[in-house]
């Protein structure tokens, strides 16, 4: 027992370096994936970023919902519809997206940091215009296109948009007065309508905007892995296209990097991707020598 309680403390002195240099940072986390539908791990998550809070550390999390999103459509009899991975949304769709995204998943991340004795608030991306937008434009290069030397053709995602500005006025009010954002990654156009945007990318450039000491996504794969499939503990930001065209990173991490990469030019000093399923991934990231994931800088 004194044995076990040595190693603890052993733990925490390791943690304190850790903890002096995040001390009064920022930290911007994509909660999403297997951690956000655990019970064990949805209750861990809101005593991770309490006890960030606590010791002086500003987390600001934007969470994503595709899964429970999907659940609603399924109940309405509205059949997703997918273009290069990303979700076409029509009005009804959008209306559907904002409705759980903004009035389900955000308020239960919520409660569930103010059950466990954090002081969170939520928002989405319209509240004080803190996430302007545009709508995307994607476009597919066909084969006649191609031959023909035409411009290629445009894709109608709907309202799917881009991240034009953050206004980060409300996040920093919130900060003064200790308060812990849970952000929905739904944006505002100039029309004053809602854009749904990819969590990834509003986590990314809310980190730029606020110049955010590290910007943390989690997933539900251990991090980026060479081609033997082997965890890249550390990856440089010059080096992500290079590995994009050798196809050693591929698929659904490619935007994830991609996101890592434009916050690190924006200002951002450290980016990861790291086991949302791995128990107190944020912590073990933040505090121990070895940290989890991949770290990009």
């Amino acid at each position: 027992m004194k044995e076990e309680s040595i190693e603890r403390a052993k733990v925490l002195i390791e943690s304190l370096p850790y903890m002096q240099t995040f001390r009064h940072k920022t930290v911007v986390i994509k909660y999403g994936g297997h951690a956000m539908v655990d019970e064990n791990l949805k209750k861990q998550f809101a005593l991770d970023v309490i006890l960030m809070k606590h010791i002086g550390i500003n987390p600001v999390i934007v969470h994503g919902g595709g899964p429970q999103i999907n659940l609603l459509l399924d109940r309405l009899q509205i059949k997703p519809s997918y273009v290069q991975g990303m979700r076409v949304t029509d009005g009804e769709t959008m209306d559907v997206v904002e409705m759980v995204l903004v009035g389900k998943v955000n308020k239960e991340i919520v409660g569930n940091i103010n059950h466990c004795g954090g002081r969170a608030v939520g928002l989405s991306g319209r509240d004080g215009d803190l996430v302007c937008a545009e709508k995307l434009q994607v476009s597919k290069k066909t084969d006649v296109a191609a031959m023909e030397n035409a411009p290629p053709e445009l894709i109608d995602l709907g309202r799917v948009g881009r991240v034009t500005r953050i206004n980060a006025e409300i996040l920093r009010t919130l900060e003064r007065e200790d308060f812990i954002p849970v952000i929905a990654p739904v944006g505002v156009g100039a029309d004053g309508q809602a854009f749904n945007i990819n969590a990834d990318l509003v986590a990314g450039a809310i980190a730029a905007e606020l110049k955010a000491a590290k910007l943390i996504l989690l997933t539900d794969v251990e991090g980026v892995k060479d081609r033997q499939g082997e965890l890249i503990h550390s990856l440089l930001r010059d080096d992500i296209e290079t590995l994009i065209d050798k196809e050693t990173i591929v698929g659904g991490m490619i935007p994830k990097v991609r996101c890592c990469g434009e916050a690190l030019a924006g200002g951002v000093t450290k980016a990861h991707i790291i086991d949302g399923r791995v128990e107190h991934a944020i912590l073990l990231e933040m505090f121990t020598r070895e940290g989890v994931g991949t770290e990009i800088v």
